[in-house]
């Protein structure tokens, strides 16, 4: 057998990247989550419910969704995590969750425009993005192994950066020749291609089996390049898992720093995809956006989010990063307060001209800032994690990383519906996200810089 070179297996574990990030760029923010508010607003507006009530529905039908799937991720990532780590075998369980990941998204293709079948669809998205998140907790536990910890920086940025990349060209492809207009054609005024039917919204349902046949085709290199680690003879067990989770967790009471990272990441992570599973439903609902106009934006915010994770993870290499994520949690809240107080009639309060186009150019910039500094903020944070990991226990580790992202995963959804309910307004339902950010900056504070594994 050939032997895989270092630089090889890095760009391998940078093509996990390119072929995942669609299920987050089109199906979470920028075309799925978007549609799927759409049609459920007219869903419920054809109930009965006024335009408010009917968007504010919409969101918090959203916000459940991802409140269930976020539990499940968070509180099954560790014993997911540990039983691979007694077998030594990550493959097994990347395929399993690849098959979740193309299974959820291809089923999107059935939603029906009417809104008929709008919890059906919820969970088959839940089913692929529960894939998505476990695949993605066995590929940032091979990063201490790709480096050492002053190159993690840099590799994990340029991994986001590429991953980006590949979103922003699948969305590319999509507002092109599939997603239709109002008009029913797509941005450059085509039929949507393969014969689809715009007006049952095929060319935008066809983003599902899209996003799965992206991940089939550039999950090759993923699987050529990075093999498994050695395998330990053992075989894994929900029970041994458990009683590994529970001795690490017991552990964290000696290691402070990681104690506080963990608890720190898991509300800016938190709030971070709270933005992002909102972001595109805010456009729709808020500023009254058409999909292929949440989809130029989300090209321009992935463009944005690419370069600032390439140049973050040179930040991350001279500063370490620690600094890098503070600037970026500060950026983001600042953003965040931008968006709540603003809507179509005012901004800060202060009116605006009717039919004024500044909230569109002020969230255009917004969207450029969340997808820059949100790069960063997660390429930086997996950095940082590194510094606090065992490598023969890595997976675990990033496992205890994934629930402190997961286990509150359900926070930001349920406080968005909560805040969205009580106000009856999507826009002033986004607020929790800023108290999310502030929280995690605060308890950011204490922790050690280069980590406490030295």
């Amino acid at each position: 057998m050939s032997i895989i070179s270092a630089r090889k297996r890095i760009w391998g574990w940078w093509f996990f990247d390119w072929a995942s990030q669609p299920y987050h760029t089109l199906l979470v923010t920028f075309v799925f989550g978007p549609f799927f508010a759409a049609v459920a607003a007219n869903y419920y507006m054809g109930e009965g419910l006024d335009v408010e009530a009917a968007n504010a529905q919409a969101q918090t039908m959203w916000s459940r969704g991802l409140t269930i799937t976020g539990l499940l991720i968070g509180f099954g990532a560790p014993f997911i995590g540990a039983m691979a780590d007694i077998s030594g075998r990550k493959r097994p369980w990347l395929l399993g969750f690849s098959l979740m990941y193309v299974v959820g998204a291809g089923a999107i293709w059935f939603m029906d425009p009417g809104g008929a079948n709008l919890w059906t669809m919820l969970i088959c998205f839940g089913l692929g993005f529960i894939g998505a998140e476990f695949a993605l907790i066995f590929a940032n536990s091979q990063l201490p192994s790709l480096g050492d910890k002053d190159d993690v920086g840099a590799i994990s940025g340029s991994g986001f950066a590429f991953g980006y990349l590949g979103g922003v060209l699948a969305l590319f492809i999509m507002l092109l020749l599939f997603v239709e207009q109002g008009t029913g054609k797509t941005l450059i005024g085509l039929d949507p291609i393969l014969g689809l039917d715009a007006e049952s919204r095929e060319g935008t349902r066809a983003v599902g089996p899209f996003t799965a046949l992206w991940f089939i085709v550039f999950m090759v290199p993923y699987f050529l390049w990075v093999k498994d680690d050695a395998r330990t003879g053992e075989r894994g067990t929900l029970r041994q898992a458990i009683g590994l989770v529970v001795t690490s967790v017991k552990a964290l009471r000696q290691r402070p720093s990681l104690m506080r990272y963990l608890g720190s990441s898991m509300l800016y992570r938190d709030a971070l995809n709270g933005l992002y599973s909102f972001g595109g439903v805010y456009a729709a609902l808020v500023l009254g956006w058409e999909i292929t106009l949440i989809g130029v934006f989300g090209v321009i915010s992935a463009i944005a989010a690419a370069l600032f994770s390439w140049i973050g993870g040179f930040a991350d290499k001279r500063l370490g990063p620690k600094p890098v994520i503070v600037g970026s949690i500060l950026v983001l809240t600042l953003v965040c307060i931008t968006v709540v107080n603003m809507s179509r009639e005012t901004l800060f309060g202060l009116p605006l001209a009717p039919g004024s186009s500044l909230p569109d150019a002020i969230f255009f910039g917004c969207g450029m800032l969340i997808g820059g500094f949100g790069g960063i903020l997660q390429a930086a944070s997996r950095s940082l994690m590194v510094r606090h990991t065992n490598p023969a226990k890595a997976t675990e580790s990033f496992g205890l990383y994934g629930l402190s992202g997961r286990a509150t995963a359900f926070l930001a959804p349920l406080l968005i519906g909560v805040a969205t309910t009580l106000t009856g307004s999507a826009r002033l339902g986004i607020t929790p996200v800023v108290f999310l950010f502030i929280l995690g900056l605060i308890l950011l504070h204490r922790v050690e810089a280069k980590g406490d594994q030295v």
